[in-house]
């Protein structure tokens, strides 16, 4: 159940919003190109328009000395609680399509994920520095690198944990409107290389019990579907059920040619938070007995990219949330699943910190086309400012 903001204060926070200030950030953010690992020059660009807005900015290295961090902590003095938003500079390696808007929509690279939505961080967070509206506590925003996978780590993000660029729970506005995700799957991308030694040969020169890694790449496809099929068994209210998937196989250079090497890639997701360990456990005992059965060599790198998590419906960050969601348009956000990974999943299933995603009803992440629509950024700047509002001061 949530409660009411005062009507004046409400409608004060959606007029104080400007449009125009908004797109302009977005816009200086997209036009500068910023591939995972190469976030630099729109991390320098971001705290240049904070500063000159007159907030004082920090820049932790974070541990990636190529693109510090962007930190800015807005404080009213009294107590309360510390609302942190937090958002990637960093875009996926993809051809750079540059800034434009029409049709009352902002189109390029960022503009769903997410220089349109740090966008509305920094608007929100001039608003509510403009209105003098937040009652207590403070905001910090944080903006940041090495996000997009497989090119980042998150090392950056885990910095902020382990140095103390935290708040007590945190928003990230990741393209994701239709629902408040209370709980999402951890996720790791596993890369399996089967090899034996030897040099590549002709399959009718191949000599007598050459292991055949095509063969053992199959039958290890085939053990992962079963895993598959044991773990979906798993589940957990609103983040689905363990997983194990499959998307790539490579192996030889020519249709007749026994090779010496096959790669396997794909994903392990769960759904219990704290189970990183015990999945890479399960995955690599399953690799071992396939190599003591077939003499071939297997080796595995996985790439942690977030932890399972969930956040508890009564969290005093969900009732905030609603209530700036329900000021701004008049009804509650279905409660419901995270499909990806995102950020929250670090700050929430490895530190606790409750973290909550929303954002734009923006199209076209990943892609060569995404959109944000101006009206979606708006509103979620106004729900921003109000949740910061409804949060910071208890």
């Amino acid at each position: 159940m949530t409660t009411s903001l005062p009507s004046a204060l409400v409608e004060k926070i959606r007029q104080s919003v400007n449009p125009q200030r908004l797109v302009d950030t977005a816009v200086a953010l997209i036009e500068i190109p910023s591939p995972t690992r190469s976030a630099g020059d729109v991390a320098n660009k971001l705290a240049e328009i904070l500063t000159q807005d007159g907030f004082t900015v920090e820049r932790p290295v974070a541990d990636w000395p190529e693109a510090p961090a962007v930190v800015v902590r807005f404080d009213t003095g009294k107590p309360g609680r510390i609302l942190q938003f937090d958002g990637h500079l960093d875009t996926v390696h993809l051809t750079f399509v540059p800034p434009r808007v029409e049709n009352e929509t902002l189109y390029g690279s960022g503009a769903s994920d997410m220089k349109g939505g740090i966008a509305a961080f920094v608007e929100a967070l001039r608003v509510l520095r403009d209105t003098d509206s937040l009652p207590g506590g403070s905001v910090l925003l944080t903006a940041h690198d090495h996000h997009e996978g497989p090119w980042g780590d998150r090392r950056q993000v885990h910095a902020f944990i382990r140095e103390g660029y935290t708040g007590n729970a945190v928003l990230l506005p990741e393209y994701l409107a239709d629902r408040l995700p209370m709980a999402g799957r951890g996720m790791m991308i596993f890369e399996v290389r089967i090899t034996r030694e030897g040099e590549p040969v002709h399959e009718v020169l191949r000599p007598a019990n050459l292991p055949d890694v095509v063969k053992i790449g199959a039958e290890l496809v085939t053990r992962l579907h079963k895993l598959h099929d044991q773990i979906k068994s798993n589940s957990a209210p609103f983040a689905g059920h363990d997983s194990v998937f499959v998307g790539s196989i490579q192996a030889g250079e020519i249709y007749n040619q026994a090779a010496t090497l096959c790669t396997i890639k794909g994903t392990r997701r769960w759904v219990t938070p704290g189970s990183a360990a015990d999945v890479r456990a399960e995955f690599e005992e399953l690799l071992n007995q396939l190599a003591r059965e077939t003499g071939a060599q297997i080796a595995v790198d996985f790439e942690l990219q977030g932890e399972a998590f969930h956040v508890e419906p009564g969290n005093a960050i969900v009732g905030a949330f609603q209530t700036a969601y329900t000021a701004v348009t008049g009804a509650e956000l279905p409660m419901g699943n995270k499909p990806f990974v995102d950020d929250g999943n670090t700050y929430c299933g490895i530190a606790g910190i409750p973290s909550l995603t929303h954002g734009p009803a923006a199209t076209g992440a990943h892609t060569l086309y995404e959109a944000a629509p101006i009206a979606e950024l708006v509103r979620v700047a106004q729900v921003y400012a109000l949740t910061a509002i409804g949060y910071c001061a208890g």
